[in-house]
């Protein structure tokens, strides 16, 4: 019998989904999952596809229908169930094998994991799978960490799976161990803060000037059809237009406003901090997750307090409002991408990846939930200077931050008198402001720390550290 290219365990949604895909691109697979009738039923609905599919009941069995040196994709639940499988597979494994974490890792265990093979003939690969279902059957983007070597074994496969942006394909090997995992987090904290910020935006619509959420979607369906083109504004307009079958009302009207989260966008923010770089938006959208979780203590507290006094929103007779909405999200997200590879630049130079930015916003374009139109001049920016310390200061995205800007600025400050909360907005109002202004106002807390602390401090016109006149026994 004809051995499989490549091998997958773990058959829910998305391993079923991608196993699928990779058969319909004509790659033999061989699949398994720890339930045999899960793999079962798995082929039996395959249909045509059946004759790229090796089913096995047994990791033996399994291991021994791919083709040395043998991929495997391990598709299930993060965390320890993935350390568990790991040495489930091991005495089943010859050297050169492949193990391949394409679960939503912590880049950390990537880490561990990789270096546990090191002194083994067996190799690891950390791989980012973006796009949902949808994109795992028919082309995600892909996020390769791992050696050189073990990708140029898989590359093949995963380039024939991965989406397509013009022709070129979303996948990409971007660095050594937990490289493709770690870029991988960051984009979903950009998700998240760019979910938070449409969900401001619908926010001031739904609650400032009272649309309805049929007007709502055919707003956002005019903006997908200019700058703010992409996959969540799309589906944002999707969701609005859809009508509950039970109750005949709007589906949106009918979901309790209490977000989940599953741990990568915390993940983005505790590394970003780690490193020391502002990630103001995805900070501000883990929180408003946090605060939308707390239903019965908001309820709670909105008897006590009450709603706070507000302006008049502006009329929609008029479009120039409706523009500044469009603008004011499109300069927000600017900020939310621009930390995020501010986030992911700090990262490569702490664990020697090299990353390569242009190369991320490219796998970017198609088939991940941030795809957008703007990421194909994110990728022309840092093509011509991949080294740049903000995207926002590059030519094409400062031009467009200055043209936003007062957008952003009109939306914040009404939304504010209007009682209305855009943490994320705000925050993406916030980071430029501080960001374009090269002297602040940390002086006077580098001051308060030498008072209580002695800390001391740099002169703006030297170099050493100094203390201040504060007198003695003032810190005491």
């Amino acid at each position: 019998m004809e051995q499989a290219e490549i091998g997958l365990i773990g058959l829910g949604v998305m391993g079923s989904n991608l196993a699928l895909n990779i058969a319909e691109k004509g790659n033999k697979i061989a699949v398994f999952n720890r339930s045999p009738e899960a793999t079962k039923k798995f082929f039996a609905e395959a249909g045509a596809l059946q004759g790229q599919i090796i089913p096995c009941e047994t990791l033996e069995e399994f291991v021994a229908a791919i083709r040395p040196p043998r991929p495997i994709i391990i598709m299930i639940k993060a965390g320890e169930p993935v350390d568990q499988q790991m040495e489930l597979l091991k005495p089943y494994l010859d050297a050169g094998d492949i193990m391949i974490d394409a679960g939503n890792a912590n880049f950390r265990d990537t880490i561990r994991r990789f270096d546990s093979l090191k002194d083994s003939p067996l190799t690891f690969i950390g791989m980012g799978v973006s796009g949902g279902e949808e994109g795992a059957r028919h082309g995600p983007s892909i996020m390769v960490g791992g050696t050189e070597d073990s990708w140029k074994r898989v590359e093949k496969v995963l380039t024939s799976i991965s989406a397509k942006f013009n022709g070129d394909p979303c996948v990409a090997w971007l660095g050594n161990d937990g490289a493709g995992h770690f870029v991988k987090t960051i984009h979903n904290g950009i998700e998240y803060a760019d979910m938070q910020m449409i969900a401001e935006i619908y926010g001031i619509l739904r609650d400032g000037m009272k649309l309805s959420a049929s007007e709502i979607g055919q707003v956002f369906g005019r903006w997908n059809e200019g700058r703010l083109n992409s996959y969540l504004i799309e589906i944002t307009e999707k969701v609005l237009a859809a009508t509950d079958p039970v109750t005949g009302k709007p589906m949106v009207d009918m979901i309790l406003d209490a977000a989940g989260q599953k741990g990568t966008g915390k993940w983005s923010v505790i590394e970003a901090q780690n490193l020391g770089v502002a990630a103001t938006g995805i900070e501000a959208a883990v929180a408003g997750r946090i605060l939308s979780s707390q239903k019965v203590e908001r309820e709670a507290a909105e008897k006590i307090l009450g709603l706070p006094q507000t302006v008049a929103m502006p009329s929609t007779d008029g479009l120039s409002f409706l523009d500044d909405l469009e603008n004011a999200l499109l300069a927000a997200k600017i900020g939310a991408y621009a930390q995020g590879f501010a986030v992911m630049a700090a990262a490569s130079k702490e664990y020697g990846w090299n990353l390569p930015m242009p190369t991320i916003a490219r796998i970017w374009r198609a088939g991940c939930i941030i795809r957008s139109q703007f990421l194909d001049e994110i990728t022309s920016a840092f093509t011509k200077d991949p080294d740049t310390a903000n995207l926002i200061v590059t030519p094409a995205f400062s031009k467009l931050v200055q043209e936003t800007d007062g957008a952003l600025r009109r939306v914040v400050s009404t939304a504010v008198m209007s009682g209305l909360p855009v943490p994320a907005l705000s925050s993406a109002l916030a980071y430029f402001d501080s960001y374009r202004r090269g002297r602040g106002t940390a002086n006077l807390i580098q001051a308060q720390r030498d008072f209580f602390g002695a800390h001391g401090f740099d002169r703006v016109d030297g170099v050493d550290k100094h203390h201040g006149p504060w007198g003695s026994g003032l810190n005491a």
